[in-house]
């Protein structure tokens, strides 16, 4: 596993820290969102989207569970909040796009813990609530199983940092 930490002061640096992140992203990739309600999720996919090039207007697809978006390459942005229980899961046929050649951006993701591969990045954003900043959220990208090899390489810590964002810890 490997870990880095970055502190967003604003709703831009939450989709500056997306967009970075999407230049580093692959085809089959999958990244699991984890936070409370509001902490800035959807933001971070809308920078995710807009770094991979995607023009469509994203929104959470709280009641659809899944938007796709076309583009240089397919996004399919689920959202689990409504999903209770596997067979939810199953009924969506999950499996034709968490191991297709699109990118899964997961919004609630521990709601379905038990479906998600080994290799995928987990990102959770936590909305501290001792700080003078009302938009501040630490945020914590995780890369877990065979990415953690492409990390490396890709040297993900020089992309994520810039003083701008914040701090970014390995």
């Amino acid at each position: 596993m490997v870990a880095y930490h970055i502190i967003s002061l604003s709703t831009e640096d939450t989709l500056e820290v997306g967009r970075r992140l999407a230049k580093w992203l692959q085809n089959g990739d999958i990244v699991a969102f984890f936070g409370d309600l509001g902490s800035g999720k959807t933001y971070f996919i809308k920078g995710i989207c807009e770094g991979l090039g995607i023009e469509d207007d994203v929104t959470s697809p709280t009641f659809t569970i899944m938007n796709v978006y076309e583009g240089p390459v397919d996004v399919y942005h689920f959202d689990f909040y409504r999903v209770s229980t596997a067979a939810d899961v199953y009924g969506l046929g999950y499996e034709d796009y968490f191991y297709s050649d699109g990118i899964c951006l997961i919004e609630w993701a521990d709601r379905i813990d038990s479906f998600l591969p080994e290799n995928r990045i987990d990102i959770f954003i936590d909305t501290p609530k001792d700080t003078s900043y009302d938009d501040r959220r630490d945020i914590k990208i995780i890369v877990r199983g065979l990415k953690i090899r492409e990390a490396e390489r890709g040297n993900l810590s020089r992309m994520m940092h810039n003083r701008s964002i914040g701090n970014v810890g390995d």
